[in-house]
């Protein structure tokens, strides 16, 4: 044994040479990546004065999509919920998530595969993606909803589809996605009528059109290349840039995928804020971050960096009580524990949230569990705010690199602020 050919390794090699097939799960990568706890705050003292407490006020709210839409999306806090689709998720589990992010003064987003009536029914405002696969995709659709995503690519799997598994593919589910029942599907990893930037400006001319120019358009990238996809998204005409890092989750897809390919969310924020700022636009088009977002600070150190809004996706089903350690024996009769369990892609989740199963999604109570998820929100936005205050802004949208520091030589290069106890960004100054 060694360390290139640990237990893990040589388990998996094992596995891939005892039934030929590569291994499907869920969540985002594992590996160890340089993420938001290798950043500190500065906090105010003689240098900076800070606010006092909860008596000085410190605005969380952030509007989406003001720069051609007439219906912008006025959010009162910085925290939106991502896309995960009905089929991945049960349908209580979708209504659940609208329940809590309407509670906290936020937006939810459908995911791939359609609008359920549950989540349009319980979302104040519902954002609807546009994905490659074009899954339940029709034009009532995107006039009910209040902004569009035209997903690039996710996270976790950058340049690649999603899948979903013949278990899950339900009555229902098929004939929303128009899929034969019970039958694996991969969704498609390019949208099928347009290849580059000048046909995606077409496409969402299209989409403001079908929407009377009322709707804000997002589009959404995995990151990889953040500095040119942003421009470009910018250039086409998008609103709003939604930016996933390799941290993000996924329904289901190629571990080797989830683990190799794409950028941490750490590495990806300001490359993509320097491309607003040559653009002229940073402010103007709204940059909003996902892909491994737990905390306040997380969301504060997002800010800090440049973007106006995070996404949470994984956090949001954790607070909605999936993995929870009180169905640990059943999730010890799959194999896994209740802090390990990523095969959402099997739909056995005792939780009842990534399942199609009808007696396990009765388990999950939508109003119970949209208010943990309201619970959940209204602590992080808390958190920014005592960190904002700290650091002395009447608003969180104020945080800027300079109150940030890192502990790695690594996450100060991504970051592009200064190692801890020195003036020295790795690659941009003296020591």
């Amino acid at each position: 044994m060694s360390s290139t050919f640990d237990p893990a390794t040589m388990a998996e090699i094992r596995r891939a040479a005892a039934t030929g097939i590569y291994d499907i799960r869920g969540a985002g990568a594992k590996r160890k990546l340089p993420h938001f706890d290798d950043l500190l705050f500065l906090g105010a003292s003689i240098s900076r004065y800070p606010l006092e407490g909860y008596r000085e006020a410190c605005n969380t709210s952030v509007i989406l999509g003001d720069r051609f839409a007439s219906k912008p999306l006025e959010l009162k806090i910085p925290i939106t919920i991502a896309g995960m689709s009905f089929g991945s998720l049960s349908g209580q589990a979708k209504e659940a998530l609208g329940r809590g992010a309407n509670a906290a003064g936020t937006s939810t987003t459908t995911g791939d595969g359609g609008m359920t009536v549950e989540e349009r029914g319980h979302s104040k405002m519902l954002v609807y993606q546009y994905l490659p696969s074009r899954y339940g995709m029709n034009p009532d659709d995107l006039r009910k909803a209040d902004a569009i995503e035209v997903v690039i690519g996710q996270g976790a799997k950058p340049g690649g589809g999603g899948m979903l598994l013949g278990q899950k593919i339900t009555d229902r589910v098929a004939e929303m996605r128009t899929l034969p029942k019970g039958i694996d599907q991969r969704s498609a990893c390019r949208h099928p009528d347009w290849t580059g930037p000048d046909d995606l400006e077409i496409k969402i001319q299209e989409l403001r059109e079908i929407t009377d120019w009322e709707k804000p358009i997002f589009v959404k990238v995995g990151a990889s290349r953040p500095y040119y996809d942003t421009a470009l998204a910018v250039k086409s005409g998008a609103d709003v840039v939604v930016l996933d890092g390799m941290q993000g989750g996924t329904a289901a897809t190629q571990d080797v995928f989830i683990e190799n390919v794409g950028i941490p969310t750490l590495a990806a924020i300001r490359p993509a804020v320097q491309a607003l700022m040559e653009l002229g636009m940073h402010r103007k088009v709204q940059l909003i971050v996902s892909g491994g977002v737990r905390n306040g600070a997380d969301v504060a150190k997002c800010l800090a960096l440049g973007a106006d809004a995070v996404s949470i996706g994984t956090a949001a089903l954790i607070a909605l009580g999936d993995n929870d350690p009180r169905w640990e024996a059943e999730y010890n009769a799959l194999g896994t524990t209740a802090g390990a369990y990523d095969d959402w892609h099997e739909g056995n989740d005792p939780a009842g949230i990534t399942t199609q199963n009808p007696e396990l999604a009765a388990r999950l109570d939508p109003v119970a569990a949209g208010r943990r998820l309201t619970n959940f929100l209204k602590v992080m936005t808390l958190e920014c705010q005592t960190i904002a205050r700290a650091c002395g802004k009447s608003d969180v949208r104020n945080l800027e690199p300079e109150d940030l520091v890192a502990l790695t030589v690594e996450a100060a290069a991504m970051a592009r602020v200064p190692l801890a106890g020195t003036s020295w960004i790795p690659g941009q100054g003296n020591y």
